[in-house]
């Protein structure tokens, strides 16, 4: 079909042919519930390993716990959210997707770079970690991290390539061995668990500072960013929607099991290690779970050495979903054109070659330059934060702008279970500018560019039969025929 301009609120939409799309198209019916949840899982489970612990230095045991309850209880609302949108809007823009809808072209793609953000980022962080982790256990007698970063990338960005199905069931493996690793450690811990050495910092002078929280209400503020660790990418699930069997039902199974178990394993995370060692012993530690072993059993132990290789488990888990979550995103943006089109073609194995390859280079650079997990990860926790904002103000708009819209699964409690996540959001994205203003600074200049490559080239070049466009336009199209 010949190109057809469609102007509307400054926006201009191209229809392309059958052709453009057929090159974009992802393996449909890959995965089940079962392999959702265990994406899930994955997005989030080096966050049990290691980075929950600085919360410690910044709030002591009873500020990180205050901060921990209240980012549970805002992703526990935020995934019910988005198990509704995901239900109801099954596309592979996921959070870009669900804000389009409600918020139109300029919202969708805030919403989508934000999440972007997040997970091109995230990965190399983890790699620093990795790089991290092999130096110390002294493995393959390495001491620069930029083999192990390269190998990271190549390996795990080499599997998606090969195909969704076969990436994902590797992923369920390696997480299977993390999950076995925290199991043990918490069988490991309950004997040595004493209350007594929760609350072993001493309080400081700061205002409200007490033995339970040291550092005062501003460390509680503080310590919200590494509440977060627990639960961080759970809500990059939705982005397998088009790969999903049956999107509408395995969606929110898949994201509300998945939530259920990492909140557990916070749970027995966060009072076990520190419960065991103190929370002095590991507030500071790289390592903090075999550290805790360490210290509680006075020395090395083949239950600490089992636990410090298999927490490599755990960041390579996280490592390779999250190269599945960031290729996804990208994939639906660029094929709606809100960023180059070249970035969304499919290969034969029908997975988003370019998607997958481009922000691996990006993430290998920033790795090997950078080499500071610390602000890498702080750059996509505000990324990540910024699209909780938005994409709970997203399900709030759709409940009232579109009330009689199909929708297989209901959040509980309706909007005012998504305010709540809101409100929380909201809170947690003021509180990255008192971790690090350096990491909050980087991401608005990132974010403020994209805005800018989408206000004055992208807008006007848009794919009006995008799946994410296309389901907005018929809204469009059957309000005004109210």
């Amino acid at each position: 079909m010949t190109q057809q301009q469609r102007k509307a609120s400054g926006v201009g939409y191209e229809r392309m042919s059958e052709d453009y799309l057929q090159k974009r198209q992802l393996k449909q019916g890959a995965a089940g519930w079962l392999l959702l949840a265990g994406l899930g899982v994955a997005y989030v489970i080096s966050g049990d390993f290691a980075g929950w612990n600085f919360g410690l230095e910044q709030g002591g045991w009873g500020g990180l716990l205050i901060a921990t309850v209240l980012m549970a209880i805002m992703y526990t609302c935020m995934v019910f959210g988005l198990a509704e949108l995901a239900s109801t809007l099954p596309v592979a823009g996921a959070g870009y997707g669900f804000a389009r809808r409600a918020l139109g072209p300029l919202g969708g793609f805030a919403t989508g770079t934000a999440i972007l953000i997040e997970y091109a980022i995230a990965p190399a962080a983890i790699a620093v970690f990795i790089g991290g982790y092999v130096e110390a256990l002294g493995l393959f007698g390495l001491t620069s991290g930029w083999p192990v970063f390269l190998a990271c990338y190549v390996i795990f960005v080499g599997i998606h390539l090969y195909g969704v199905g076969e990436a994902l069931r590797v992923m369920f493996v390696i997480t299977a061995i993390a999950v076995v690793a925290l199991l043990a450690f918490v069988i490991g811990m309950i004997p040595q668990f004493d209350p007594g050495n929760l609350l072993d910092i001493p309080a400081t002078d700061a205002a409200g500072a007490n033995s339970f929280i040291p550092f005062g209400y501003a460390g509680i503020l503080a310590a919200f960013v590494y509440g977060i660790w627990f639960f961080l990418a759970i809500e990059g699930v939705p982005l397998a929607a088009e790969e999903a069997r049956d999107p509408k039902r395995d969606m929110p199974r898949g994201i509300i099991v998945a939530m259920l178990v990492l909140l557990v394993f916070a749970a027995l995370m966060l009072v076990l290690a520190p419960g065991g060692s103190g929370s002095s012993a590991i507030q500071s530690s790289d390592n903090p779970l075999p550290e805790a072993l360490r210290v509680a059993s006075g020395g090395d132990s083949v239950l600490g050495d089992f636990v410090n290789y298999a927490g490599l488990a755990g960041l390579v888990a996280s490592f390779f979903s999250i190269i599945y979550a960031y290729s996804r995103q990208l994939f639906a943006l660029s094929r709606a054109g809100y960023l180059p089109r070249a970035l969304s073609v499919t290969g034969g194995r029908k997975t988003p070659y370019l998607a997958l390859i481009v922000p691996g280079l990006i993430g290998l650079l920033l790795a090997g330059i950078t080499k500071d997990g610390a602000l890498l990860i702080n750059i996509a926790v505000f990324g990540a934060t910024v699209s909780y904002v938005l994409m709970m103000v997203s399900h709030i708009v759709l409940r009232r702008k579109e009330p009689d819209l199909e929708r297989p699964y209901r959040t509980p409690g309706g909007t005012f279970t998504t305010g709540v996540a809101l409100v929380l959001a909201v809170c947690a994205v003021i509180a990255t500018f008192f971790v690090d203003v350096r990491a909050a600074g980087i991401t608005a200049a990132i974010f403020l560019a994209a805005l800018a490559y989408f206000w004055f080239y992208s807008r006007h070049h848009l794919v009006s039969n995008a799946p994410e466009e296309e389901f907005s336009a018929i809204s469009a199209a059957e309000r005004e025929l109210r």
